[in-house]
């Protein structure tokens, strides 16, 4: 496979509406994406999106793994064809997980009909109190063993019924002091702090198979990196942490490179490389189909001067092609 034809297959974009015009899928071409990540700007109806997708694959000559931020309660990016499910937090205080599996049973068979192959949920933050709203009630609550147990849950509904599911936001977003979506964030959590109250749920999710984690722009000083490194470009925490020590053999993806955290740290194509550098295997582009092309020629270089690995590229393709054939018919 040629080289862009690899890098392509690691970037997951956002689309500007609701048609597949000409402009777009002519950015799709040229970026070589594989992976689409869907917003409410994207759909109308159940109709015009079947038909959205079918026109792009179409056009493209290819499938496309399709993602949507589904979470429950605020975060819901489509109007119709689905079950409303309160807030992660609601659904904490009240329900049980024989409720929550069956949540994730009815997502994944509503998600399929759409046709959508990921869930990019649930929230495994641990919410601290006194934290930016930020993450607030898209977390199952304060108690590890209580998020931990939910969404072990969620995820089984979920991926036994063939929509692949996504804990985030690793090592953990719950104490964050500001919205990274605006700027960048600081947790000076200690490493004691986060393996009690914060790492416990994801070590769950993984014990329980999770297809994908999704990592936060955030930066954890007290985990040894150094003052304004996030999660996104820190191999300490992503291939060390949680490929290595943790065992994770999923999918890890970066959260949007383009939201407000990272535009002090370099430009999309540098932030590209560097979180492909520190181990993520799928880059979340999430509004800009330019800012997706200058991703693709950054890493393209990146990898002919030799400054990313062939070898990591390679491995990073097998497990997106086995997420590919455990999740899209």
């Amino acid at each position: 496979m040629h080289l862009d034809s690899l890098i392509g297959a690691r970037l997951a974009v956002g689309l500007p509406g609701t048609e597949a015009t000409d402009d777009v899928i002519e950015a799709l071409r040229q970026t070589h994406a594989q992976s689409l990540v869907i917003f409410s700007r994207n759909f109308a109806s159940v109709e015009q999106f079947t038909i959205l997708l079918r026109h792009l694959e179409e056009s493209l000559g290819r499938r496309l793994l399709v993602f949507v931020d589904h979470e429950g309660g605020r975060i819901i990016r489509f109007t119709e064809g689905v079950t409303l499910f309160p807030s992660a937090l609601m659904v904490g205080q009240t329900q049980d997980p024989a409720f929550v599996e069956r949540q994730g049973i009815v997502e994944a068979e509503e998600l399929k009909r759409l046709g959508v192959h990921g869930n990019l949920a649930p929230c495994v933050d641990v919410v601290v109190e006194g934290s930016d709203p930020i993450i607030g009630d898209r977390s199952y609550g304060s108690d590890p063993g209580l998020v931990a147990t939910l969404a072990v849950a969620r995820i089984r509904g979920l991926q036994a019924h063939g929509v692949a599911a996504c804990a985030k936001h690793f090592p953990g977003l719950g104490a964050v002091p500001r919205d990274p979506h605006k700027t960048l964030p600081t947790i000076s959590l200690t490493w004691e702090a986060m393996e009690q109250g914060h790492l416990p749920p994801f070590r769950a999710v993984i014990n329980a198979g999770v297809a994908m984690i999704m990592s936060s722009h955030v930066c954890y000083p007290s985990l040894g990196d150094p003052q304004g490194l996030p999660a996104t470009f820190s191999p300490r925490l992503i291939r060390d942490l949680l490929r290595s020590r943790l065992q994770f053999s999923g999918l890890i993806l970066t959260d949007d490179l383009e939201i407000g955290a990272l535009r002090p740290c370099g430009s999309l194509g540098e932030a590209a490389v560097r979180a492909t550098d520190a181990g993520h295997d799928l880059l979340l582009i999430c509004s800009d189909l330019i800012a997706a092309k200058e991703a693709l020629s950054a890493l393209r270089t990146a990898y002919q001067c030799g400054r990313l690995d062939r070898g990591e590229l390679e491995a990073s393709i097998a497990r997106l092609s086995r997420l590919r054939k455990n999740f899209l018919p």
